[in-house]
């Protein structure tokens, strides 16, 4: 299972006002808010830890078929910028972020290994939606392979797995 998610920081801070009182409450553990507060860039951690949460909910909703509002439900335990875990009721996601300019982008997997299975897809063409949940196919309709598709702003991402596994 993948997932991954996108954040264009400049429409991030266009957009929301993470300063805000009770934004952190809502969206973020204590262990998490207090890496929030210590970090050298507050505002580079808050997009960075909710790309992870994002990317880890994709395979949360994928493998469970609930979709729901949940971000408290996941926690990031941060292990440096670029790697860490998101935990979801006793799941375990593995992340890695990239932050570029503006753009933080992060993939998670339900197996470290997977990571070595991570495939870009561009263009995005010959995914299908089943139940609000992207898939590759072929021609003739035959699901292939999962697919994770994320926009925000100027930025935009589709990954899926060399084979299935």
């Amino acid at each position: 299972m993948i997932g991954n998610d996108i954040v264009d920081l400049a429409l991030a801070r266009k957009e929301s006002n993470w300063q805000r009182p009770h934004f952190l409450d809502k969206i973020f553990t204590s262990y998490e808010q207090q890496l929030i507060l210590e970090a050298e860039n507050p505002e580079i951690m808050v997009w960075n830890l909710w790309s992870r949460k994002e990317a880890a909910y994709k395979i949360y909703n994928r493998s469970t078929g609930i979709r729901a509002f949940i971000p408290r439900q996941l926690e990031c335990i941060y292990e440096d910028e670029a790697r860490g875990l998101v935990i979801c009721k006793k799941n375990i996601y593995h992340s890695q972020t990239t932050i570029i300019n503006d753009e933080i982008h992060t993939i998670a997997v339900a197996k470290k290994d997977f990571f070595n299975q991570i495939q870009p897809i561009r263009p995005i063409k010959n995914i299908q939606k089943i139940n609000g949940i992207p898939f590759l196919v072929d021609r003739s309709g035959i699901i292939l392979r999962p697919v994770s598709i994320s926009h925000h702003g100027r930025y935009n991402a589709c990954i899926t797995i060399k084979k299935i596994i």
